[in-house]
């Protein structure tokens, strides 16, 4: 069973090294764009990419990752609260807080439809990508003592 864990966990690593990949050249692509009030369509595309990218890298932290790495250290099974104060007392996230309001800033991407309200998201999403990006960096130190990395 481990065995199968461990292999899981290498193909869930690999995914989210290509996710941040991913991520890390729209934050970029992004961070030139500035904070405006208005946008073009193309910036606007940029912008949708990063969410849309933000959005499928935090679930796979707190969804596969953090998951399969409870049970790799026998922890029990619990509420995304759980697996985030855990991760958090593991040294895998800085701040439990912070990737709590990741979580509701995923689910606040995937329901808004207000072009006024997208804009905030866009904001919220730039403040919160390096927490993003340093978690997979701690993941990857952390799962050294897996050999998975």
């Amino acid at each position: 069973m481990k065995q199968k864990q461990l292999l899981l966990l290498q193909e869930e690593l690999a995914l989210m090294d290509n996710a941040a990949e991913h991520l890390r050249y729209s934050y970029e692509r992004c961070q030139l764009l500035g904070n405006k009030t208005s946008y073009t369509f193309e910036e606007l595309e940029r912008f949708e990419a990063l969410t849309g990218r933000f959005a499928r890298l935090s679930d796979l932290l707190i969804q596969k990752i953090f998951r399969l790495i409870d049970q790799l250290d026998l922890d029990t099974q619990g509420t995304i609260r759980d697996q985030i104060n855990r991760a958090e007392k593991k040294g895998l996230i800085a701040s439990a807080e912070t990737f709590i309001d990741i979580r509701e800033l995923r689910n606040s991407i995937a329901h808004e439809y207000d072009l006024a309200a997208t804009l905030t998201l866009f904001s919220e999403v730039m403040s919160h990508c390096p927490a993003i990006f340093n978690a997979v960096e701690n993941i990857h130190r952390y799962c050294v003592q897996f050999k998975a990395t």
